[in-house]
């Protein structure tokens, strides 16, 4: 099902800031060359992960499944002028992609993981000011529960795919990954240590704060 009209997905856009010249390079790859493009994040969400960015400057940044860069590139123009990007990406053939595309802009500044994120969260040493989680959905709260003891205090959480195409509707809930999706969001209502608002753009972003 559509979550967004079309209509009123174009209406936004039209009004959004365009893509810069690297951003549309990576979507048109994507589109392209990527079985499963419809992961990307695109133009509106991008913007407005670019636009948290700015609006709260991290020194630190984690994403949690990088695809091909496209939401990570978004995320680090909002970065204080000494701030890192940790992205950590399963598959080492997109990873290696959005390497090429983050060396165009960010060298040394975006740091690209490859493996298992469950494994990988543990030993990355850092306090984050913004976390992005757009990986596999079966594993949602098992991330959150590892990152939020790194979040700083009013440091933010942002998860991805929260409608899970509408899926989450249904009732009962069919698929495995809408049943987690919807796990997930049950689990981050009825915690009392955070703050969260639920944004109905693309595919739903769940924000949340660390109190």
């Amino acid at each position: 099902m559509d979550i967004i009209d079309p209509a009123i997905q174009a209406y936004a856009e039209k009004y959004t800031s365009p893509e810069d010249a690297l951003l549309a390079e990576v979507s048109a790859f994507t589109q392209s060359h990527h079985k499963e493009h419809h992961m990307l994040s695109g133009h509106l969400q991008g913007k407005f992960l670019e636009m948290v960015s700015w609006m709260i400057r991290p020194r630190r940044i984690l994403e949690i499944g990088t695809f091909t860069g496209y939401s990570a590139l978004c995320l680090a123009k909002g970065m204080a002028p000494d701030g890192e990007l940790h992205t950590i990406e399963l598959r080492e053939a997109d990873s290696a992609k959005a390497r090429e595309f983050f060396n165009a802009s960010f060298t040394g500044r975006i740091i690209s993981h490859t493996g298992n994120a469950l494994e990988l969260l543990p030993v990355i040493n850092e306090t984050w000011d913004l976390v992005f989680i757009d990986a596999d959905k079966v594993s949602y709260i098992e991330y959150f529960k590892l990152v939020l003891p790194r979040v700083r205090q009013n440091g933010f959480i942002l998860a991805d795919n929260v409608f899970f195409h509408g899926q989450v509707l249904e009732e009962p809930t069919k698929t495995k990954n809408a049943k987690a999706m919807k796990a997930f969001s049950e689990y981050i209502n009825e915690r009392q240590d955070i703050d969260k608002v639920m944004i109905t753009i693309r595919d739903g972003l769940y924000l949340i704060r660390k109190l």
